[in-house]
């Protein structure tokens, strides 16, 4: 299936591995010219040389104001955004009894500030082309809350309140914003957790972790022409993990 991407201009966030690289990988195979983002130099470099035609921006979204800076700095090179794919590592875990002010601060400045800089910075110029895609990458845990993953339960369930929001306003403009929902996914840091894969697998109907490359299949598809009338949705890709109606 040929999804007219040839040509866009995508910046996919947090990309140097997992589900970010995925979606950013995915982009690539459909034409588009796309744009990696990381805060490592050589994790930046890998990421860049297993996508031909990539380009790496070299950001610590951690830090306050590197939003801004790399949207600036990409927008002067390129001029416009096609395709913005939001996306950040996880925030601290914990119960809300443990978790300090500064994890709050942490949390929404990675998961909450850093979308919304990027899409307003970006939105002016698919407005005026009369055409764009903001995805945003979060979790499961947007709809059905975790245990000791407070900081993400309550950031992430704001982000589907913007997405439909937004969404409102961005469809006389032929812009779609979606949100897309990963279940429990085989990327480095679900292993870095240190617990046994049957932990997670038990809980998912399809008895398997999902794989990065199936969130940036869903990605891809979203960016694509034949989505153009898919827009305020939270999607999700969990193995029916999610059981909320």
């Amino acid at each position: 299936m040929d999804l007219h991407c040839k040509g866009k201009k995508a910046l996919v966030l947090a990309s140097t591995s997992g589900l970010g690289f995925a979606a950013a990988k995915a982009l690539a195979e459909e034409g588009a010219h796309v744009a990696l983002c990381g805060r490592s130099e050589d994790k930046l470099k890998k990421a860049i040389g297993k996508i031909p035609k990539a380009e790496g921006f070299k950001a610590d979204l951690s830090n306050p104001g590197s939003a801004e800076e790399l949207m600036d700095t990409v927008l002067k090179k390129w001029k416009k955004v096609d395709i913005l794919i939001t996306h950040s590592p996880s925030p601290p875990s914990g119960a809300f009894s443990y978790l300090k002010p500064s994890d709050w601060q942490k949390g929404f400045q990675g998961l909450f500030l850093n979308p919304l800089t990027c899409i307003h910075k970006v939105l002016p110029h698919m407005q005026k082309n009369k055409w764009g895609r903001i995805i945003l990458i979060t979790s499961f845990a947007a709809k059905e809350p975790a245990n000791n993953l407070t900081v993400s339960n309550a950031l992430r369930a704001g982000l589907l309140g913007l997405t439909n929001t937004l969404s409102n306003e961005c469809a006389p403009f032929q812009i779609t914003v979606n949100s897309v929902l990963p279940g429990y996914t085989k990327t480095e840091g679900l292993m870095e957790l240190g617990l046994p894969e049957k932990t997670f697998v038990d809980q998912i109907p399809m008895k398997r972790l999902g794989f990065p490359e199936e969130i940036g299949a869903l990605c891809a598809f979203l960016a694509g022409q034949q989505a153009a009338f898919i827009t305020g949705q939270a999607i999700a890709c969990d193995g029916g993990l999610l059981q909320g109606i």
